[in-house]
């Protein structure tokens, strides 16, 4: 019988799992006195065995015999190899079988293994049961052959196991080895951050990093021309977040692509990463340098305002992001270089197309101003911050009344009107960043003829724009805080759609929304307009959400889908509210039904707040109109013979025209505080997203 058809220590065989899968497994221990069997198998890194019923074994393996070690030999025929000697008496017999003389014979008679040792040299069994006398030299060659057969399957047996034996340790010392290089690799990292809570996070990136074939953008590759280039620039880790030990979640793999690790949870408290990517125009990351950004994205649109076109550059992002150093220029310390900020190389690069033999026959004039929009108003940077006031002429252009413009003539003269404007701007702190510029800045370069100054024949807009906190940034401050949140959100989603619509030539402006998209409307209105937004990502973990909202807004700048928006002809109140309503359609996910009614309960809180002090200022023009006329009355009253009537008709009708205004004033002032007391219970109730 084969020894492989046999149950026994080392047995190959085919078991049931309780949940109904059939495999193999080893066999390890025998128990014939329980019918049982210890087998043993290698699943997922590790040994596992169970106990198996002798009759399961049956069921499942029908090749395999059951036999006991003491009834194994009596079924085991051995031969017995004949002796090639002359004389001898078998050859007589050639039917006869040499074999072990533990057979069964014609009579059914069963001798047993002990018997059979028993049984003199000299006989042999007939087949009827009787004994013969043999050759004395052929009983020694069947006694010599036995144990060496013996001896071969006990080795055949013994070999099989030593081969599971060597196969089980040699899977238990690769799985001992891994958990090892495990643990090293763990204790590793471990050393690299000592006391990091992020490490299973740092470890994650890395693996999935090693898989990344990384190739960054360089300066070799080309330039592409685009009527909106969208970029992304991700600045390194700050000293605040190597301190706080954050990780750096946010791979560039190539030219324009960008990947967010974000960290997740699986429903057993697993740590997973859920990897997101985003395709822009550029990626660039933290060791590109202000030049390289500026190469790529703001100086392919300076030919454009000498073309007689409107170019605009955005810097967008999370407070804290890197939009100040981008478009202002290093920092050491609190200073700034603003000679290394797009600002400045946007001048210089102006200066010098001016004077180039292309355009130098325009005989054109370079001249700046910078103005800052905070909480829906506009302010003079270049002027002592003195407030402006945006107004629509005839021909529906938007004029800013009072604004500064400065005539240039080097990057110099330049870079002092930027210094002095940035000196000037209005910060403030936030849960994101203490010193938080919490305003949007404009800088613009204007392209003039010395033929006709009036008209403008280029202009370049540069602009940093405040910080994209959303409402958790601004939940428990004070009213003016509130107001600034809602107003620097709304813009910017105003800017987006303006943006979008530039690239659906026809399309109906929301401009109307915010002050920001009002006083760049000819740039998204021209024929030859075009637009670059740089979005400003933060690395570290704790930022990952508003990296996310970042890189969100931009990617949906860049769609340019949907049919044209319809133009409608109301009037300005009727088309801001539907401005604002059209926002609202457009940015569903990001402008709830109450966020809706927050905004609009703002807008009218600004209008009246602008009504408010439009009538104060005519409330004492008026007062001064009034004091002059009653002194001219009292002067009356000096000449001996004046004319009584006249002057108490007089007198009255001033009193009667004092109290018309002062009361309409009055009014005016309870109007706004009821506005003022509608805001603030509607801000306990808006859940900002």
């Amino acid at each position: 019988m084969d020894q492989q058809d046999i149950l026994q220590v080392g047995t190959s065989i085919n078991i049931k799992r309780t949940d109904g899968r059939v495999h193999s497994a080893i066999v390890a221990a025998v128990n014939f006195d329980l019918r049982s069997a210890t087998v043993e198998w290698f699943e997922q890194g590790e040994t596992k065995g169970k106990e198996v019923d002798m009759t399961a074994i049956t069921s499942l393996n029908p090749d395999i015999k059951i036999v006991k070690p003491g009834e194994r030999y009596a079924q085991e025929p051995t031969t017995i190899p004949q002796t090639q000697t002359s004389g001898n008496i078998l050859q007589r017999n050639p039917t006869r079988q040499s074999v072990v003389p533990n057979v069964r014979h014609n009579n059914g008679f069963m001798r047993s293994a002990q018997q059979s040792t028993r049984v003199s040299q000299n006989q042999v069994l007939s087949n009827n049961g009787h004994t013969m006398p043999s050759s004395n030299d052929s009983v020694p060659n069947k006694e010599s052959n036995l144990p060496t057969s013996r001896a071969s399957v006990q080795n055949i047996r013994r070999s099989n196991v030593l081969k599971e034996v060597e196969k089980l340790k040699k899977n238990r010392e690769e799985r001992r080895q891994r958990q090892a290089e495990e643990k090293a690799e763990k204790e590793a990292f471990l050393q690299l951050a000592p006391g990091n809570p992020h490490w299973e996070l740092l470890n994650m990136i890395a693996e999935y990093r090693r898989g990344l074939d990384i190739k960054p953008l360089t300066e070799n590759d080309a330039i592409e021309d685009h009527l909106i280039t969208v970029c992304v620039r991700k600045r390194p880790l700050n000293k605040k977040e190597i301190h706080r030990k954050e990780v750096d979640v946010i791979t560039i793999p190539s030219k324009n692509q960008l990947i967010v690790h974000e960290p997740k949870n699986k429903v057993d408290l697993t740590k997973y990463l859920e990897n997101q990517l985003f395709r822009f125009d550029y990626a660039f990351d933290e060791t590109c340098s202000n030049e390289m950004v500026y190469r790529y994205t703001a100086q392919p649109l300076i030919k454009t305002i000498f073309e007689g076109g409107f170019a605009t550059c955005f810097a967008y992002g999370q407070t804290g992001s890197g939009k100040t150093h981008t478009m202002g220029g290093d920092f050491n310390g609190k200073n700034q270089d603003c000679h290394k900020g797009i600002y400045a190389m946007a001048s210089a690069d102006v200066f010098r197309l001016a004077n180039s033999p292309k355009y130098r026959h325009l005989g054109l004039v370079v001249s700046s101003s910078f103005f800052e929009i905070y909480s829906g108003k506009v302010f003079d940077l270049l002027n002592n911050k003195s407030k402006l006031r945006i107004l629509e002429d005839g021909k529906q252009q938007v004029q800013v009344v009072g604004l500064t413009e400065k005539v240039v003539c080097s990057v110099d003269e330049v870079l002092k009107l930027i210094q002095k404007g940035n000196q000037a701007r209005t910060s403030g702190q936030t849960f994101a960043n203490s010193n938080s510029s919490r305003s949007h800045a404009v800088f613009q370069i204007y392209l003039r003829s010395n033929n006709n100054m009036q008209k403008i024949h280029g202009k370049f807009s540069l602009i940093d724009l405040a910080g994209n906190e959303r409402g958790a940034d601004t939940s428990s401050a004070n009213r003016q805080t509130r107001m600034e949140g809602a107003e620097i959100n709304k813009s910017l989603l105003a800017l987006k759609e303006c943006i979008r619509a530039l690239g659906r030539k026809g399309a109906h402006l929301p401009f109307r929304v915010s002050k920001l998209t009002q006083v760049l409307r000819d740039s998204f209105v021209g024929s030859n307009s075009r637009t670059c937004m740089i979005a400003m990502v933060s690395p570290g973990v704790n930022s990952c959400e508003h990296t996310l909202n970042t890189l969100r807004y931009a990617d949906r700048v860049k769609e340019l889908g949907g049919g044209d928006l319809q133009t409608n002809t109301l009037s300005d109140e009727q088309q801001g509210d539907g401005d604002l309503m059209q926002l609202r359609s457009l940015n569903e996910n990001d402008m709830t039904p109450e966020m809706l009614n927050f905004h609009q309960v703002i807008s009218e809180l600004e209008v009246a707040e602008e009504n408010m002090l439009d009538n104060h200022k005519q409330t004492v023009d008026d007062l001064l109109g009034t004091y002059e006329k009653a002194v001219s009355l009292l002067r009356m009253t000096d000449e001996v013979t004046y004319d009584q009537e006249a002057y108490c008709k007089n007198w009255e009708d001033l009193i009667d025209n004092t109290l018309a205004y002062l009361v309409r004033s009055q009014e005016i002032v309870a109007d706004y505080k009821a506005k003022m007391s509608a805001e603030e219970q509607l801000s306990r109730k808006t859940k900002r997203k």
